[in-house]
């Protein structure tokens, strides 16, 4: 008959191979202490990971935000430039209305009075540019007369072709002048 050699369990419940395999307790420890440390290192940069990703997400946002203002300003300051072709053809209107037609010329006045009104409300202001300097900021140059001829410095605006507007303080036109050389 065969002998059977069983492997006895040592003390502690576990065969002598498998404690040879696990190592000591103190060494299971280490290895659970450095896995923690692992876990906690990957915890702390998926979590910077994550607030670098949310901050981007914000920037974005504000950027976004931004740019749909800035397309909403856009759009209105080119439908006031529009409306403002009107305003300068009532203009022109009553410069070369007869006095033969004052209900005409009333009507005019009137509508050009409401139209300047609308804009007012929406922010728009027209220039002040007789004798002042002349600024390219404000103001382009569409003639230039010899300051001797009209008696005023060099660089002074003598004459208003278009008048220029400005909107919440921005320049939505520039105006038109004639300035003394």
């Amino acid at each position: 008959m065969e002998e059977r050699q069983d492997k006895v369990p040592a003390a502690g419940g576990e065969s002598p191979d498998a404690q040879s395999q696990a190592g000591t307790p103190q060494e299971e420890l280490a290895e659970l202490r450095a896995a923690v440390v692992r876990y906690k290192e990957e915890a702390e940069h998926n979590w910077q990971q994550f607030l670098h990703a949310a901050a981007d997400l914000e920037n974005y946002k504000k950027q976004a935000s931004r740019q749909r203002e800035d397309a909403v300003q856009r759009a209105r300051y080119a439908v006031l430039a529009a409306v403002l072709t009107v305003v300068d053809n009532l203009e022109r209107a009553l410069e070369h209305a007869g006095g033969d037609d004052e209900k005409i010329v009333a009507g005019i006045r009137m509508t050009h009075r409401h139209a300047l009104e609308v804009l007012a409300k929406m922010g728009v202001t027209p220039m002040e540019t007789l004798g002042q300097m002349f600024d390219p900021r404000y103001h382009e140059a569409v003639d230039v007369i010899a300051h001797q001829e009209s008696g005023v410095p060099p660089g002074t605006i003598v004459g208003e072709l278009q008048r220029g507007y400005f909107v919440n303080g921005e320049v939505l036109r520039h105006a038109k002048v004639r300035v003394a050389k």
